[in-house]
């Protein structure tokens, strides 16, 4: 029992982590997701979650029963994506009202710290695949890192808080959970929705959240069905493109940047560049924390493997 419930625990720290980098402009919970492991288990979880859904849908009304739904909804890590998921919820809502306008108030040393986060977070997809980079595949990485560090730089809009538009917004937005390298919060900035997304939190306004909600649903449902047969399929060009699309994104974070994405001259360079590298110097930690602990669990495995003479 105290096992199961330190797992559930640990799970929804984890979910935690991405939660709260949603919340953050900049910073996306796919990344945040690879680094802390739960990438490949969201992905599929959410993926079979979904096919079981479509399932029962599609065939209880015809009399075919649940059979083939239940066959999905098995193939999900309930263990994990139960626990990752309330955590993941209450540290969103917790960080949109608590930690987020910390960072609207300091902006420059917040973006130097999750600049150097991302970019080491690099490591991550490029080395994920676990095959060799060719040129073409550098080029490939190129070409979306253009694309990001495009789109990253575009001036903000002010789109109107109709529930149509939050539906339509909030389908495009979350896909940035699954997508390491693009931020949900940042495309909120961008189209002017981030603040009217964060007052009706504290206001509880049902319509809002609702219409935000729903289209939430509707494109998570849509995306991470496609970027399931992408990885199972396509795994490593798929982790070139997410190389590429997270170097790019490095745009959105750059610490001396106007509100409408103008470079500004660099001021207070010492602390906002030692900022960077902690920010870059937890995630190697965390990396070499991650990649010893597999050591160690393929050597105890070696051991209990090995046959006894």
């Amino acid at each position: 029992m105290a096992k199961s419930v330190g797992s559930f625990i640990f799970n929804a720290v984890r979910g935690g982590a991405v939660g709260t980098s949603e919340a953050l402009p900049g910073i996306s919970g796919g990344t945040v997701a690879l680094i802390v492991g739960l990438y490949d288990k969201l992905i599929g979880g959410a993926g079979h979650l979904v096919s079981g859904i479509k399932r029962y849908v599609t065939d209880v009304p015809r009399g075919r029963g649940g059979a083939r739904a239940q066959e999905q909804f098995r193939l999900v890590d309930w263990s994990v994506l139960v626990p990752a998921l309330i955590g993941m919820a209450c540290a969103l809502v917790l960080a949109l009202l608590l930690i987020a306008p910390l960072v609207e108030e300091h902006t420059q040393y917040a973006y130097a710290v999750f600049f150097g986060l991302v970019l080491a977070c690099l490591w991550v997809p490029y080395s994920g695949s676990g095959k060799p980079w060719r040129a073409w595949h550098y080029l490939v990485a190129l070409v979306f890192a253009a694309v990001a560090f495009a789109l990253t730089g575009l001036p903000g809009a002010n789109l109107p808080a109709h529930p149509a538009v939050v539906f339509l917004v909030a389908a495009v937005a979350i896909c940035a959970l699954v997508l390491p390298g693009v931020s949900g919060s940042f495309i909120l900035v961008t189209v002017g929705l981030y603040v009217p997304t964060k007052d009706a939190l504290e206001n509880f306004d049902l319509v809002f959240i609702g219409a935000f909600a729903l289209g939430a649903i509707t494109g998570l449902s849509l995306f991470v069905k496609l970027l399931q047969f992408l990885l199972e399929n396509y795994h490593h060009i798929t982790l070139v493109v997410l190389t590429g699309l997270m170097a790019g994104s490095l745009r959105a974070l750059w610490p001396w940047q106007t509100e409408e994405r103008e470079i500004l001259p660099p001021t207070e360079v010492p602390l906002t560049v030692a900022l960077m590298v902690v920010g870059f110097l937890v995630v190697v930690a965390a990396i070499v924390y991650e990649n010893r602990k597999k050591a160690q669990i393929g050597t105890a495995h070696e051991h209990h493997s090995t046959p006894v003479h």
